[in-house]
């Protein structure tokens, strides 16, 4: 092409370029069978970008290439966070919604792989994890009144049923078996108690701690050692916001992580980088059934999920935005497994990893008794300023709780108090620490200078 030319055109280099020149786009290039690109030649869009070999079904990738990608992120997950070892046994939370079901596929195709390794192995040393399914049964509070309960743990049977060749048991809880043995009875106190709770917000939250300590049950009581979850970089997205907006900004990194061991049955999140419309489009081109169970959410956490919905539709990495900034706070000591029991089965290559964790920082920290958020320090300096100063368990019980569920759940009146803390069930007034706890730590704090470590004892 000549330059230094007098022609019209808007380049800099005074070439003979006119303006719908430039304007116009070159000419894609393609890849040979060699491996070179062809310039000139026209990119096939009916192709999958990654194969180039099927129609694409989902963001330019066939169904093969897109399965493989999701199912991909979750190996990696599971992997590189030491969340699974062949000795454990594994507690899927089944919901019936997208998440769940793919988070129950792909920990049952990887149970199939390793069964065949197993199989093949010739020591058949190492044992296979375990998998097993739970449901809880929510009917009292927020289900869609058209959907009949017996109908869906059918339905929920089956799918689990037809997952083979290694067994798995399905495991039907409610809510409340947390407060009493008789159904009708703890039915009564589970309605008494959320009523009790005059926020929506705070009822919505809630009834999800509640669904965790049934989760929470049924893996005790069955000696499962892992709960694993459907959460999603999509749930994930709008529980930074939410957390956010109700002042849970200390706690928030505590519930971002794959890895949550303040649990005594440690929960796992492998689906944490997948989106929910991610998941719910494998759920339609594999033809993996679900349901949906419950209402939409409601309050803050409603409002929240509106605008990231919009915000998502403006532009589609925007929910992977909000985790990946979510990512950057710093995370809690039960947010990582420790050496002890997992480091023999780790691949050489994350080892170091868990080769350095302190012991005396896995210590649990100072949990709120309903949510289980870490208070922070301003709320640990408050608790021990006014250490000895209450007369009765509620309001220590009141006092060991967060500011959050002290605004939005906790009654404010101490009549409402009282009703409140006698219909709790017992894994919650369980969790309460009693004072001398709280004095044995603020003591340990004014001491430990003086204290002598093990190092220098052996000395």
């Amino acid at each position: 092409m000549s330059c230094g030319g007098s022609g019209g055109g808007t380049c800099q280099s005074l070439c003979r370029r006119t303006k719908d020149d430039e304007l116009q786009p070159p000419p894609p290039s393609v890849s040979t069978k060699d491996g070179r690109d062809e310039p000139g030649s026209k990119v096939d869009q009916s192709l999958c970008s990654k194969c180039g070999e099927e129609k694409p079904a989902w963001n330019s990738l066939c169904l093969a290439c897109f399965r493989s990608s999701l199912f991909g992120k979750f190996k990696l997950a599971v992997t590189s966070n030491a969340m699974i070892s062949p000795s454990d046994k594994v507690l899927v939370a089944f919901s019936g919604g997208s998440a769940s079901r793919v988070a129950l596929q792909f920990i049952h195709e990887l149970q199939c792989k390793s069964l065949k390794n197993w199989d093949a192995s010739k020591s058949q040393g190492l044992p296979v994890f375990a998998v097993g399914v739970a449901f809880v049964d929510e009917s009292a509070v927020g289900l869609n009144p058209s959907i009949g309960m017996s109908n869906i743990i059918e339905e929920i049977n089956s799918v689990v049923s037809e997952l083979a060749p290694a067994q798995k048991e399905l495991h039907v809880t409610s809510m409340e078996g947390l407060f009493c043995k008789n159904f009708d009875d703890g039915r009564s106190c589970l309605n008494e108690l959320l009523d009790s709770i005059t926020d929506a917000t705070g009822k919505e939250d809630f009834t999800q701690y509640l669904r965790m300590l049934s989760l929470q049950k049924i893996a005790l009581d069955n000696n499962y050692t892992k709960l694993l979850l459907g959460s999603c970089a999509s749930k994930m997205a709008r529980l930074i916001i939410s957390a956010t907006v109700k002042g849970q900004g200390f706690s928030l990194p505590a519930n971002l992580q794959y890895v949550d061991s303040r649990w005594e049955v440690p929960v796992v999140l492998p689906l944490r980088d997948c989106l929910a419309q991610e998941l719910a489009m494998l759920c339609h081109l594999d033809g993996l059934k679900t349901t949906q169970l419950f209402n939409g959410p409601v309050g803050i956490n409603g409002l929240v999920s509106s605008f990231v919905a919009r915000l998502q539709e403006e532009n589609p990495s925007r929910e992977r935005t909000i985790v990946r900034t979510g990512e950057k706070l710093k995370v809690f000591s039960f947010n990582k497994f420790t050496q002890d029991g997992y480091y023999d089965f780790l691949p050489s290559i994350i080892r170091p990893k868990f080769q350095n964790v302190n012991h005396e920082e896995s210590k649990p920290e100072f949990l709120c008794p309903i949510c289980g958020s870490p208070l922070s320090d301003s709320e640990w300096k408050h608790l021990k300023e006014t250490q000895g100063m209450y007369q009765t368990s509620i309001e220590m019980f009141a006092s060991q709780c967060c500011q959050s569920c002290r605004f939005q759940i906790l009654p404010k009146d101490t009549s409402s108090l009282e009703k409140f803390y006698s219909l709790l069930p017992l894994s919650i007034t369980n969790r309460m620490k009693n004072q001398g706890c709280a004095d044995q730590r603020w003591l340990r704090e004014q001491i430990e200078e003086f204290l002598i470590n093990d190092e220098d004892d052996s000395r």
